[in-house]
């Protein structure tokens, strides 16, 4: 069961990653005239239209990791020390002290995307920025511990 909800929450993961990557580019690095190849394509997404879905994606991918976390901290989480494997920890430990620090700023994040378009730009790219370098770091990192000592089925 854990095997399943593992990669349900590595779908949504992934989800969320694509979402949050797409509004970051597209309020960084928006296209100044539309053009046929890929990166103008991917640059001239709408922003405003993915932070519903972000938010959504990013309480339910923190809820079902809050789920997975005791068998985390059971069966991962002690062989790493055993294995002496530092480092590790420390970047689990980091990524659960930044996906707390996200969800304190989704009121945030939802409160000034829900504004008019033309106010606030700097404060939701900077909102937008940090909660995709948090997502990202989050899905690394637990990419990275699941390939070195996976839950077993």
């Amino acid at each position: 069961m854990i095997v399943l909800l593992l990669i349900a929450h590595a779908l949504m993961a992934v989800t969320l990653l694509g979402a949050i990557t797409h509004q970051t580019i597209g309020v960084w690095t928006p296209a100044k005239r539309p053009s046929d190849s890929f990166v103008a394509r991917m640059r001239s997404v709408s922003p405003s239209t993915y932070a519903g879905a972000i938010i959504v994606l990013y309480v339910a991918t923190a809820a079902l990791g809050a789920i997975i976390y005791p068998s985390y901290r059971l069966n991962v989480r002690i062989v790493l020390e055993q294995m002496q494997l530092a480092k590790a920890n420390g970047s689990f430990e980091l990524k659960e002290h930044f996906v707390a620090l996200g969800l304190g700023m989704l009121p945030a994040y939802w409160y000034f995307w829900r504004q008019p378009l033309t106010d606030y730009t700097r404060t939701r790219a900077v909102l937008t920025a940090l909660l995709a370098f948090i997502v990202w770091w989050g899905f690394i990192v637990g990419h990275v511990l699941n390939n070195i000592r996976g839950f077993e089925a």
